[in-house]
Protein backbone atom coordinates (compact mmCIF):
# COMPACT_ATOMS: atom_id res chain seq x y z
CA UNK A 1 0.00 0.00 0.00
CA UNK A 2 1.29 3.46 -0.91
CA UNK A 3 2.09 5.86 1.87
CA UNK A 4 0.02 9.00 2.32
CA UNK A 5 2.85 11.32 1.28
CA UNK A 6 3.36 9.53 -2.05
CA UNK A 7 -0.37 9.65 -2.79
CA UNK A 8 -0.49 13.36 -1.95
CA UNK A 9 2.53 14.08 -4.14
CA UNK A 10 1.00 12.27 -7.11
CA UNK A 11 -2.29 14.11 -6.62
CA UNK A 12 -0.41 17.42 -6.51
CA UNK A 13 1.14 16.46 -9.86
CA UNK A 14 -2.33 15.86 -11.30
CA UNK A 15 -3.45 19.29 -10.08
CA UNK A 16 -0.35 20.87 -11.64
CA UNK A 17 -1.03 19.09 -14.96
CA UNK A 18 -4.62 20.37 -15.01
CA UNK A 19 -3.42 23.89 -14.24
CA UNK A 20 -0.69 23.66 -16.89
CA UNK A 21 -3.36 22.99 -19.52
CA UNK A 22 -5.68 25.62 -18.01
CA UNK A 23 -8.40 23.03 -17.32
CA UNK A 24 -9.06 22.88 -21.07
CA UNK A 25 -11.17 19.80 -21.95
CA UNK A 26 -9.82 19.99 -25.51
CA UNK A 27 -6.43 18.96 -24.08
CA UNK A 28 -7.83 15.78 -22.51
CA UNK A 29 -5.58 13.33 -24.39
CA UNK A 30 -2.44 15.25 -23.45
CA UNK A 31 -3.63 15.61 -19.86
CA UNK A 32 -4.29 11.86 -19.60
CA UNK A 33 -0.87 11.08 -21.09
CA UNK A 34 0.84 13.15 -18.42
CA UNK A 35 -1.32 11.71 -15.64
CA UNK A 36 -0.44 8.21 -16.84
CA UNK A 37 3.24 9.18 -16.68
CA UNK A 38 2.74 9.99 -12.99
CA UNK A 39 0.83 6.82 -12.04
CA UNK A 40 1.93 4.40 -14.84
CA UNK A 41 -1.80 3.90 -15.48
CA UNK A 42 -5.06 5.84 -15.17
CA UNK A 43 -6.69 5.25 -11.78
CA UNK A 44 -10.49 5.44 -11.80
CA UNK A 45 -10.69 8.03 -9.01
CA UNK A 46 -8.20 10.29 -10.80
CA UNK A 47 -10.14 10.03 -14.06
CA UNK A 48 -13.31 11.02 -12.17
CA UNK A 49 -11.49 13.95 -10.58
CA UNK A 50 -10.14 14.99 -14.00
CA UNK A 51 -13.66 14.93 -15.46
CA UNK A 52 -14.98 17.17 -12.67
CA UNK A 53 -12.00 19.54 -12.96
CA UNK A 54 -12.46 19.84 -16.73
CA UNK A 55 -16.24 20.19 -16.54
CA UNK A 56 -16.92 17.09 -18.63
CA UNK A 57 -18.58 13.78 -17.85
CA UNK A 58 -16.64 10.85 -16.42
CA UNK A 59 -17.94 8.87 -19.41
CA UNK A 60 -16.09 11.19 -21.76
CA UNK A 61 -12.83 10.66 -19.88
CA UNK A 62 -13.34 6.88 -19.69
CA UNK A 63 -14.27 6.83 -23.38
CA UNK A 64 -11.00 8.49 -24.36
CA UNK A 65 -9.00 6.35 -21.94
CA UNK A 66 -10.43 3.13 -23.34
CA UNK A 67 -10.40 4.18 -27.01
CA UNK A 68 -6.67 4.84 -27.32
CA UNK A 69 -4.38 1.85 -26.85
CA UNK A 70 -1.67 4.03 -25.30
CA UNK A 71 -3.74 4.26 -22.13
CA UNK A 72 -4.10 1.57 -19.53
CA UNK A 73 -6.47 1.22 -16.60
CA UNK A 74 -4.24 -1.37 -14.91
CA UNK A 75 -1.11 -0.53 -12.90
CA UNK A 76 2.15 -1.08 -14.76
CA UNK A 77 5.64 -1.65 -13.50
CA UNK A 78 8.27 1.04 -13.27
CA UNK A 79 9.93 -0.47 -16.34
CA UNK A 80 7.69 -1.34 -19.29
CA UNK A 81 9.31 -3.95 -21.50
CA UNK A 82 8.01 -3.96 -25.06
CA UNK A 83 9.22 -6.92 -27.09
CA UNK A 84 8.67 -6.67 -30.81
CA UNK A 85 6.88 -9.67 -32.26
CA UNK A 86 6.54 -8.30 -35.78
CA UNK A 87 7.65 -10.32 -38.77
CA UNK A 88 11.39 -9.52 -38.69
CA UNK A 89 11.63 -10.15 -34.95
CA UNK A 90 9.33 -13.15 -34.99
CA UNK A 91 11.42 -15.00 -37.56
CA UNK A 92 14.47 -14.26 -35.41
CA UNK A 93 12.82 -15.93 -32.40
CA UNK A 94 11.30 -13.05 -30.46
CA UNK A 95 9.03 -15.68 -28.91
CA UNK A 96 12.12 -17.08 -27.13
CA UNK A 97 12.87 -13.61 -25.76
CA UNK A 98 9.29 -13.26 -24.52
CA UNK A 99 9.48 -16.72 -22.90
CA UNK A 100 12.79 -15.85 -21.24
CA UNK A 101 11.33 -12.66 -19.75
CA UNK A 102 8.16 -14.41 -18.59
CA UNK A 103 10.17 -17.15 -16.92
CA UNK A 104 12.61 -14.73 -15.27
CA UNK A 105 9.87 -12.45 -13.93
CA UNK A 106 7.24 -15.05 -13.08
CA UNK A 107 4.79 -13.82 -15.71
CA UNK A 108 2.29 -15.54 -17.96
CA UNK A 109 -0.36 -14.59 -20.53
CA UNK A 110 -2.65 -13.16 -17.84
CA UNK A 111 -0.08 -11.82 -15.39
CA UNK A 112 1.98 -9.20 -17.21
CA UNK A 113 3.40 -7.21 -14.27
CA UNK A 114 5.96 -8.58 -11.83
CA UNK A 115 5.02 -8.92 -8.15
CA UNK A 116 7.53 -6.22 -7.17
CA UNK A 117 5.89 -3.78 -9.64
CA UNK A 118 9.23 -3.24 -11.36
CA UNK A 119 8.43 -4.75 -14.76
CA UNK A 120 5.49 -5.00 -17.14
CA UNK A 121 5.84 -7.08 -20.30
CA UNK A 122 4.07 -6.21 -23.54
CA UNK A 123 4.43 -7.92 -26.90
CA UNK A 124 4.02 -5.32 -29.65
CA UNK A 125 3.56 -5.55 -33.40
CA UNK A 126 6.49 -3.31 -34.31
CA UNK A 127 9.08 -1.09 -32.66
CA UNK A 128 10.54 0.09 -35.96
CA UNK A 129 14.02 -1.36 -35.49
CA UNK A 130 13.83 -4.34 -37.84
CA UNK A 131 17.58 -4.31 -38.50
CA UNK A 132 18.12 -5.02 -34.77
CA UNK A 133 15.76 -8.01 -34.64
CA UNK A 134 14.91 -9.41 -32.23
CA UNK A 135 14.50 -6.17 -30.32
CA UNK A 136 12.93 -4.86 -27.13
CA UNK A 137 12.44 -1.48 -25.50
CA UNK A 138 12.58 -0.95 -21.76
CA UNK A 139 10.87 2.40 -21.30
CA UNK A 140 12.87 4.38 -23.90
CA UNK A 141 16.01 2.20 -24.01
CA UNK A 142 16.37 -0.07 -27.04
CA UNK A 143 18.11 -3.46 -26.97
CA UNK A 144 18.76 -5.27 -30.23
CA UNK A 145 20.14 -8.56 -31.54
CA UNK A 146 18.79 -10.15 -28.37
CA UNK A 147 19.73 -13.53 -27.04
CA UNK A 148 18.61 -15.10 -23.80
CA UNK A 149 21.81 -13.90 -22.09
CA UNK A 150 21.56 -10.33 -23.42
CA UNK A 151 17.93 -10.19 -22.30
CA UNK A 152 18.77 -11.33 -18.78
CA UNK A 153 21.68 -8.85 -18.65
CA UNK A 154 19.31 -6.02 -19.51
CA UNK A 155 16.81 -7.06 -16.83
CA UNK A 156 19.57 -7.31 -14.24
CA UNK A 157 20.75 -3.79 -15.14
CA UNK A 158 17.35 -2.41 -14.09
CA UNK A 159 17.21 -4.56 -10.96
CA UNK A 160 20.64 -3.30 -9.92
CA UNK A 161 19.46 0.30 -10.31
CA UNK A 162 16.83 -0.26 -7.63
Amino acid sequence: MQNTQAVATKFECVCAILEKYEFDPHKLVTILQEIQDVYTYLPEDIMNYTAIALGITPGTVFGVATFYTQFTLEPKGKYVIRVCDGTACHVRNSSDIISTIKSELGLDSKKTTSDDMLFTLEAVACIGCCSLAPVMMVNKDIYGHLTKDKTLEALNKYRAAE
